[in-house]
């Protein structure tokens, strides 16, 4: 029953938030939100529910190990696999505000929680805790953030043509439905996840960095997929990146806030590949020929990650 309810967790969890999107951003849109404004606020902050519902739940449950390795795992995933794999169907062209705003960003954040967990900050700090005060650090760095975001989108906001609308009362249902999936799915997730790792002998690290990974990404990767098949390549690098800097901001901030969260040295490597894919992103679309992750670049992330993966479970 374990594994059932570790299963059906993943595809509630993810239904949830898929319902919880899509309604959020149709009440937006009727209350006159730009659409940059909800791509960035509702989808983005979205499409990170299942890293976020997951880490809420390992946090109160004080499996902080779990918390820490799912946005690790997930990053890691988000750069090499959904933009390797994308770049392998179709080279992709970097949009002008991924080029100068949000890649560097993602830097900017995954050197900040490098810098984070060498020494935390406030009363009783130590090295290897992502402490209350780092948490509410990383949330006031992503309003600042969204601040940005919301300047440059509010030019473009004139120009946009009104997409058709549900109805009021199908998006509320939509809203409370999701929220309702988003809970019991985190729940058995957390759960179904400290049982695996004890049945299969592997810790609780190992699990996030890779089974729940790989499923909260997995609405990403077909997201992505589907774009480039129909044309849209560009969308994938601008939903990765974007999920990366919620994953940290977001997602670790939340997490440390309700309980801080102890990063062991053996978490450090996973770190590091973090930072090693941010780069290897950033070599790629500003070294390469034009604004563009190429085929050849793609090959090159997947197969980064084949070799972390079998590092990491062999």
């Amino acid at each position: 029953m374990e594994y059932l309810y570790f299963i059906l967790g993943f595809i509630i969890l993810i239904g949830g938030a898929t319902l919880l999107i899509d309604g959020a951003a149709n009440i937006g849109r009727r209350l006159g939100i730009p659409s940059g404004i909800i791509g960035l606020t509702i989808v983005a902050i979205g499409t990170s529910l299942p890293e976020l519902i997951i880490n809420v739940f390992a946090s109160a449950n004080g499996n902080t190990d779990l918390a820490v390795s799912n946005v690790l795992g997930s990053n890691i995933i988000n750069i090499l696999v959904i933009i390797g794999i994308t770049a392998l169907i179709a080279p992709i062209p970097v949009l002008k505000h991924t080029y100068y705003r949000d890649i560097p960003f993602s830097l900017f954040a995954v050197g900040l929680l490098f810098f984070m967990v060498q020494g935390s900050w406030g009363p009783g700090a130590e090295s290897g805790i992502i402490g209350n005060v780092d948490g509410i650090i990383f949330l006031v760095i992503l309003v600042l953030f969204i601040f940005v975001y919301y300047r440059s989108s509010k030019k473009s906001a004139a120009d946009e043509v009104p997409d058709k609308l549900r109805p009021a009362w199908l998006s509320i249902i939509f809203i409370m439905t999701g929220i309702v999936g988003l809970y019991f799915g985190g729940e058995w997730i957390v759960e179904g996840a400290v049982f695996v790792a004890k049945n299969l002998g592997m810790d609780e690290a190992t699990i996030g960095l890779t089974i729940i990974a790989m499923a909260t990404s997995l609405p990403e990767l077909v997201t992505s997929i589907i774009a480039s098949m129909k044309g849209n390549p560009e969308m994938a690098i601008g939903n990765a990146v974007g999920s990366c800097i919620f994953n940290i901001l977001l997602v670790l901030g939340v997490s440390s806030v309700i309980s801080p969260l102890p990063f062991h040295p053996g978490s450090m490597l996973d770190l590091i590949m973090v930072l090693i894919a941010t780069v290897t992103l950033v070599v790629f679309v500003y070294t390469g020929k034009g604004r563009m992750i190429s085929r050849v670049e793609g090959g090159i992330m997947v197969m980064m990650y084949a070799a972390y993966l079998l590092y990491v479970l062999y």
